[in-house]
């Protein structure tokens, strides 16, 4: 079963989600550990590599 295609103001709320859900484990954690960073790049893995496989195709 093939996905639908992300529009650009999807995926503009799910970038935006993103940021906001990050500038809020920065800004309430006490320490910026490699905990913190590894969640980080965690989360943004999960969320850009869709996106970029997505817009790279034609």
């Amino acid at each position: 079963m093939a996905r639908k295609k992300l529009t650009n103001s999807q995926i503009v709320c799910i970038l935006l989600l993103w940021g906001f859900l990050s500038y809020l484990l920065l800004a309430y954690s006490e320490t910026i550990d490699f905990r913190v960073v590894f969640i980080l790049a965690a989360s943004a893995i999960i969320v850009f590599v869709p996106i970029y496989k997505q817009r790279r195709r034609p």
